[in-house]
């Protein structure tokens, strides 16, 4: 058995990697697990960029909570010395009758977030590449934008095993139900004993506690795609794009500009079919495909 630990923190994505490292900086001892590594390609925290924005309709509490995470993330760059963050800016696009977009200004404007409100003019001006003829105005947040995060969930990771944290890839045995948690116990027959134990597991949660959450998560695919622009055309590399959100759109597509030569990203932020994040197939299908050019064909003209 491996020795006790304060705590044991069972996956290493964005939540479990910043919960280690708060637990480590209160003075306890600290154990970090996961399956496949820190953001890994199974990750739902994980891939080359992800969006952080301070908008999220009426829901104060998750803006109050992005205001606090930027910061945070742009001390770990500045302590291992690499730009992690791209302040791209956040452009939301929607309609007069968008009661969301509505609320996310009012809430930027109460907890002093730097916005800009745009009708459809200066937003056709501003991004000629784009074309949303159905959106009547929009909002920006200039200093949000882009986290590299792979890099940064790794960045994060290697810094808690400098700190004292042990890290360890393995896989985690469903615990066994009744009484208090003393240990828990690998694929591999290792055990690991903590004072308390925290699961930031994801996708993988209900498949460890099938009895409790198997009715109450459901994994689903959602597919990304990265573009590449035309030879010589920077008109989807910032600063001439920012991410974007497309309200009016039923599948709600967003984009992020193309960051370090990856491509410009874009997806629709609707649940696809179940979904195991250990097995599932994660080819596109063609129907996928045709999907997202007929959008493109209608919405880009860069």
């Amino acid at each position: 058995m491996k020795k006790a630990y304060d705590f044991a923190v069972i996956g290493a994505g964005v939540f479990g990697a910043w919960t280690a490292d708060f637990l480590r900086r209160s003075g306890a001892s600290v154990t970090l697990l996961d399956a496949y590594g820190p953001a890994s390609s199974r990750a739902s925290s994980g891939g080359e960029t992800r969006v952080i924005r301070m908008g999220y309709g009426p829901d104060e509490l998750y803006t109050r909570w992005a205001i606090r995470s930027l910061p945070l993330w742009r001390e770990l760059a500045a302590r291992v010395g690499n730009s992690l963050f791209h302040p791209t800016g956040v452009l939301w696009l929607s309609d007069d009758a968008d009661v969301y977009l509505k609320s996310l200004c009012d809430v930027l404007g109460r907890t002093g977030v730097k916005h800009e409100k745009l009708d459809a003019a200066a937003i056709a001006h501003r991004w000629p590449q784009l074309s949303f003829p159905e959106v009547t105005w929009g909002v920006l947040e200039p200093e949000s934008g882009v986290l590299l995060a792979r890099r940064s969930v790794q960045a994060l990771v290697s810094e808690l095993i400098k700190g004292g944290v042990d890290y360890t890839t393995c896989a985690i045995a469903p615990p066994r139900a009744g009484g208090n948690l003393a240990v828990i116990e690998t694929t591999a027959g290792t055990k690991v004993a903590a004072g308390a134990y925290v699961f930031a597991c994801g996708p993988w949660l209900p498949k460890l506690f099938p009895e409790l959450l198997s009715s109450r998560i459901f994994p689903t695919r959602q597919e990304v795609f990265f573009l590449g622009p035309p030879p010589a055309n920077t008109s989807f590399q910032p600063p001439a794009m920012p991410v974007w959100l497309h309200r009016t759109h039923p599948d709600l597509p967003y984009a992020l500009p193309d960051i370090e030569n990856r491509g410009f990203k874009i997806a629709f932020d609707r649940h696809g079919e179940s979904f195991d994040p250990d097995i599932g197939m994660r080819v596109v299908p063609q129907a996928s495909v045709d999907h997202l050019r007929a959008y493109l064909q209608k919405h880009i003209t860069g």
